[in-house]
């Protein structure tokens, strides 16, 4: 597995930093995009097809993958699937084609986020330091340091535990993506309260949103069929026609 022997590991303290997996059989690319995000401190290896990419996303437990859709042995797509199987780390897929099809099987497969071909790895590296920027917390940690923790939130037989992470429907975990877990946890901190389709994404991103506003719909379908969410009569993530979403309030 030559692809897999591409390391860029910082010294010091920033070896300690995020992990990242490139995966493209576009070799050039793939170690441009690596050296990019190396210079950001990131600790990157390479992968140049799909099961290289799952046994190695399975070695480094990496924070980011970006993945390119076509792969030979197996494509992104089911590369992502397999990710979500073991790992929430961000995934953001590349692909050569534009379509809104192409974008919308790629996020109901687990991506968090989307980019064309051709690409500034800047710009790439920029939005993936955007992601990272949403704390990925850790159960206990609040309170090792002896602060507070908000009880979860609970709707139902549905409990959201923000500060573990962790989602309960009756008492049975579920597992979330991390963009789905965020979608939640803006809608539940204010059950309710509408927000836009933009008003979330730019909530759940940290950062003003410029693309497609519906693309959370995607996302907002996804979280709905693992919460067994009737989507014409949904009880926890109920649209708001014309606006956005927003949580159910009864308990």
């Amino acid at each position: 597995m030559n692809d897999m022997d591409n390391t860029s590991a910082p010294s010091g303290d920033a070896a300690r930093g995020y992990r990242a997996l490139v995966v493209d059989d576009e070799t050039a690319l793939a170690e441009v995009v690596a050296s990019y995000l190396a210079r950001e401190q990131f600790t990157t290896r390479i992968a140049g097809n799909g099961p290289d990419a799952v046994t190695l996303a399975r070695e480094l437990d990496p924070d980011v993958v970006v993945l390119d859709l076509g792969l030979p042995g197996m494509d992104g797509l089911e590369v992502c699937r397999q990710l979500r199987t073991f790992s929430d780390a961000y995934v953001v897929m590349l692909t050569a084609r534009d379509t809104e099809m192409d974008t919308i099987v790629g996020l109901t497969v687990g991506a968090d986020d989307y980019v064309t071909k051709p690409f500034s790895p800047r710009e790439l590296v920029a939005r993936i330091r955007a992601m990272l920027r949403r704390p990925r917390a850790v159960p206990g940690a609040d309170v090792a340091r002896g602060n507070d923790v908000a009880p979860p939130r609970c709707f139902g037989p549905l409990r959201i535990d923000v500060a573990a992470r962790e989602v309960f429907l009756d008492d049975e975990p579920i597992l979330l993506t991390r963009t789905e877990f965020d979608i939640l946890t803006a809608l539940s901190a204010r059950p309710g309260v509408v927000l836009s389709r933009r008003q979330l994404l730019e909530t759940v991103r940290g950062e003003p949103w410029i693309g497609n506003d519906h693309l959370v719909d995607v996302h907002v379908g996804h979280l709905r069929r693992k919460l067994g969410d009737d989507p014409v009569a949904p009880r926890y993530v109920i649209t708001v026609r014309g606006v956005g979403y927003r949580m159910g309030t009864s308990q």
